[in-house]
C-alpha cells in the first residue's frame, strides 16, 4: 500500500487519498473559499465526503461535489436529513459516540465544542451537534479530524480509544481553539503529528503554524505546515 496523502485546499477542506487509493473530502468549501486556489476549485472525484458541521465555511460545495462525484457523504443524522432534502442521494448518517465502516475505512465520530446551523430565508436552522472524526485506514493508521473545536479535556478519551498519530486541528482562533490551546490538544491526544487548519482565511484567524510550531516543537511533534493547493504524502 501507498502512504497517506493529504492535500490542503484552504480553511478545512483537504483531500485524504487513503493508502488504499480511496478519495476522502472534508468540509468542502471551494468556490467562496478565498485561500482555495483557483484551479482547485472543483472536485469531481471522491468516494466519501465527511462533514463535521453544518456552518457555511464547511458545507458550502458539498452538494456540487456530491452530484459530480457519487460520493457517500457522512456526517450527523441531522446535517444528512437536510442535504438529503436538497437533493443529495449517497448519505450514511451517524452519530457522536459511533463508528461505521465503509469500505476498508472506518469512521468513529467524536465530539466537538463549537455550533451548527445555517441561515436560510435569514432564519437559523438546526443541523445537529458538530462532530469531529477519527479515520482509521486500511493500513490501520488513525487519524484524528477535529473539526472546528475549543479544547476539551476528554481528548485524552481520543487517545485512549484511538491513538491517532496525526490531527488535523483548527488554529486560526476567534472562532476555534488558536495555537496555545491547539498545543495543549495535541499532548493530550499524544499525537506524532499536527496538521494546522482553519487558519489565515480571514483576518479574524490570526493564529499560526509557526506559533504552533514554538509551542510543540520541544514534545517532538512535527507541524506539517501546508500552504493551499500543496499536497504531503
Amino acid at each position: 500500500m501507498k502512504s497517506l496523502s493529504i492535500t490542503w485546499l484552504g480553511h478545512s477542506t483537504f483531500i485524504l487519498t487513503s493508502p488504499g487509493g480511496k478519495r476522502i473530502v472534508t468540509d468542502p468549501w471551494l468556490d467562496g473559499n478565498p485561500a482555495c486556489p483557483a484551479s482547485m476549485k472543483k472536485i469531481d472525484k471522491a468516494d466519501l465526503i465527511l462533514l463535521s458541521h453544518g456552518h457555511f465555511d464547511h458545507v458550502g460545495d458539498v452538494v456540487p461535489v456530491a452530484r459530480a462525484t457519487g460520493a457517500t457523504v457522512v456526517g450527523i443524522f441531522e446535517l444528512c436529513a437536510w442535504l438529503e432534502a436538497k437533493g443529495v442521494k449517497h448519505t450514511s448518517p451517524m452519530n457522536i459516540g459511533g463508528t461505521q465502516r465503509i469500505g476498508d475505512i472506518a469512521i468513529s465520530m467524536t465530539t466537538a465544542l463549537h455550533s451548527s446551523g445555517a441561515v436560510e430565508d435569514g432564519k437559523p436552522i438546526y443541523l445537529g451537534e458538530p462532530a469531529g472524526f477519527v479515520i482509521t485506514f486500511e493500513d490501520g493508521l488513525r487519524a484524528y479530524f477535529a473539526g472546528d473545536t475549543a479544547l476539551f479535556g476528554d481528548m485524552k478519551f481520543v487517545k485512549d480509544l484511538y491513538a491517532p498519530a496525526i490531527a488535523f486541528l483548527p488554529i486560526g482562533d476567534h472562532f476555534t481553539m488558536g495555537p496555545d490551546a491547539a498545543a495543549r490538544a495535541c499532548e493530550l491526544l499524544g499525537v506524532k503529528q499536527v496538521v494546522p487548519m482553519h487558519w489565515g482565511t480571514f483576518p479574524l484567524l490570526t493564529g499560526t503554524p509557526a506559533r504552533l510550531r514554538e509551542l510543540v516543537g520541544p514534545m517532538g511533534i512535527e507541524v506539517l505546515d501546508l500552504k493551499p493547493g500543496d499536497t504531503a504524502a
